[in-house]
């Protein structure tokens, strides 16, 4: 088996459990208080890159776009194993599918230029903030390579890649000549922990900084709505013989008691 040159995708997204506030105007989210991540799907994206590079040799590549701030989660991925990471900085609002495929796919064009042909691009199957379903497809169209998702399973050899989805209670399988962009989901590997002589060397890896404007997409946020309020909450009846009737009333309000 050749070694592999593999380069990862990941996007900075709020962390799970975050309350969500909105910006004035309604049409972004305050993310001054959020804690951020990626998304499980490119977590084990992250973990079968560095999996394939140690077993058959080559680098792991991880690249973001977004803002300056999104090199926290570049940092992680390199403290995990990843050889080599790349910013696509932008001024920090968010950018639609459309406009993040074009930037992302002429920045692999450039990163290809200088060092040689990606053998895989790796996407989470989903942007768990926006459910886009779309990055990895259009980065495929645009560099006419094929593209497999929901990859659950996957094995690289010399002949190329043997892709496994699920359906329904089957399996689809797929082979795919090298190179190819595979957009894969949670459940395909255990990630890692990065260690600490690993979160040391990350700090001092190299991180390649590049500035872009990604091109406008034709979309224009109007709003964004909230999801209604959990209305649950404890409600005290009192104590003793004397909670017994109001204690009647919530079961009677609730249609619980039989008449």
């Amino acid at each position: 088996m050749t070694p592999l040159r593999i380069l990862v995708s990941i996007k900075r997204v709020p962390a799970v459990g975050g309350k969500i506030v909105l910006a004035d105007g309604g049409t972004e989210v305050d993310t001054r208080f959020l804690g951020f991540t990626m998304s499980p799907h490119e977590e084990c994206a992250v973990e079968e890159a560095v999996r394939l590079v140690a077993a058959n040799g080559g680098e792991a590549t991880v690249l973001t776009l977004g803002p300056s701030e999104s090199e926290e989660q570049l940092r992680y991925a390199l403290s995990l194993g990843v050889d080599r990471a790349v910013l696509l900085e932008t001024a920090g609002r968010e950018v639609g599918a459309r406009a993040t495929a074009a930037a992302i796919a002429e920045a692999v064009g450039a990163l290809e230029a200088d060092g040689g042909p990606f053998d895989l691009l790796f996407f989470g199957n989903e942007a768990p903030d926006t459910g886009d379903f779309q990055v990895g497809i259009r980065v495929a169209e645009a560099l006419a390579r094929p593209c497999v998702t929901g990859v659950k399973a996957l094995e690289v050899g010399d002949g190329g890649l043997v892709a496994r989805r699920d359906r329904g209670r089957g399996m689809e399988v797929y082979r795919v000549g090298l190179p190819a962009v595979v957009a894969v989901k949670e459940g395909l590997n255990l990630p890692r922990y990065p260690s600490l002589p690993g979160r040391l060397k990350a700090k001092s890896k190299p991180l390649d900084r590049r500035p872009v404007e990604p091109p406008a997409d034709g979309l224009r946020p109007v709003g964004l709505r909230l999801p209604a309020a959990d209305a649950r909450g404890t409600v005290s009846l009192g104590t003793g013989p004397e909670a017994a009737p109001r204690l009647v009333e919530v079961l009677d309000e609730l249609g619980v008691l039989a008449r």
